[in-house]
């Protein structure tokens, strides 16, 4: 399998679940600016939606979307468990929490990155984001992960996206139990090996 990536963005949280399945994937770097790959291949040609994550499939065919991709590679390898077992009632618990993930954490992020963001806008955002992390620290206080059976895909992508606060001016230190966790996570080989991969640390 084939994953269009860029650094640190959302799609590193595939890259990390395939580490930590032994999931082999061939790595092509995207740049969102100019939406060309490594080789100068016009990505939009590749995901029309013009964004990553990609996964090109063995069979053939290219799957997008988060949530969709971290459940797919989850599931090439599920006696590594980091997804229950689909129909199992905690695998809803996980779609539960990636969709949570994906819709309030990724999207309470995603506007911060925009570099023009008029103050009076920021404000209101990061508001409104601090409430989504005052969720995340209640059931972090009484939980080690996302999920009660343990370590998952959700943890993953939460990650990820709790990696970008101090690149957008996010101070997480009023969440104690969510600066716990991200350290916690950070600290896995699986995830240290994809971080290293992706040049976001050196060793």
């Amino acid at each position: 399998m084939k994953l269009y990536y860029t650094p640190g963005a959302c799609s590193m949280a595939a890259h990390i679940v395939a580490e930590e399945e032994g999931i082999a994937l061939d790595l092509v770097r995207v740049d969102l600016a100019t939406h060309r790959t490594q080789d100068g291949t016009d990505f939009r040609t590749i995901n029309p939606k013009g964004y990553v994550p990609a996964l090109e499939l063995d069979e053939g065919g290219i799957l997008t979307e988060n949530v969709a991709i971290l459940l797919y590679l989850a599931h090439q390898k599920p006696r590594a468990g980091i997804a229950p077992p689909m129909g199992d009632p905690v695998w809803f618990r996980a779609v539960e929490w990636l969709s949570y993930v994906a819709t309030e954490m990724h999207q309470g992020f995603a506007p911060l990155w925009n570099r023009n963001l008029p103050d009076s806008s920021r404000t209101v955002l990061v508001d409104k984001l601090k409430k989504k992390l005052d969720f995340l620290e209640l059931h972090l206080r009484e939980n080690p992960y996302l999920l009660p059976g343990g370590y998952s895909v959700a943890d993953a992508y939460l990650f990820v996206v709790l990696n970008w606060a101090e690149m957008v001016r996010v101070d997480l230190n009023p969440w104690p139990a969510v600066r716990g966790y991200r350290a916690i996570v950070g600290d896995r080989p699986a995830v240290r090996r994809a971080m290293k991969v992706e040049g976001l640390i050196t060793s």
